[in-house]
């Protein structure tokens, strides 16, 4: 059992993979539920703004950008980064152009190992011998 101190509370926990107790957590979901209603009412708005308005670190409301669980509309103006060449995205961690390009590489490396597998099961070379005595 491992048990930690809460990243928000400092309370002890059992640590089940979140840096948060449980009771911080369920705060921080509400929070993050009324956040999502208030860009949803309002797709115009800034990270600022809607950092002030809701009382959420704009640090906070960039992690639920990069996880995918947050997204503002082209008309808010908030863009961020991808993090392998720069360009401007508006949820995630990668733009489009990057994630083909890794998926194609992690595909190529794939296939190169399964096409090598492959060859040594079926060659003569790889057969086990046994020398009679």
């Amino acid at each position: 059992m491992d048990v930690r101190n809460c990243k928000m509370c400092g309370n002890l926990f059992n640590y089940t993979g979140s840096p948060l107790c449980p009771a911080c957590n369920n705060k921080m979901e509400k929070k993050f539920s009324e956040v999502k209603d208030y860009i949803r009412e309002n797709p115009t708005s800034s990270i600022s703004v809607v950092s002030e308005e809701m009382e959420v670190p704009i640090q906070q409301l960039k992690r639920w950008i990069r996880e995918e669980r947050l997204s503002f509309s082209k008309e808010s103006g908030v863009v961020i980064q991808c993090e392998k060449c720069g360009a401007p995205i508006l949820t995630g961690r990668f733009c489009k152009e990057c994630k083909r390009t890794m998926t194609k590489s992690l595909e190529s490396l794939y296939s190169v190992n399964a096409a090598g597998s492959d060859r040594k099961k079926g060659s003569e070379s790889a057969r086990m011998r046994f020398i009679d005595k």
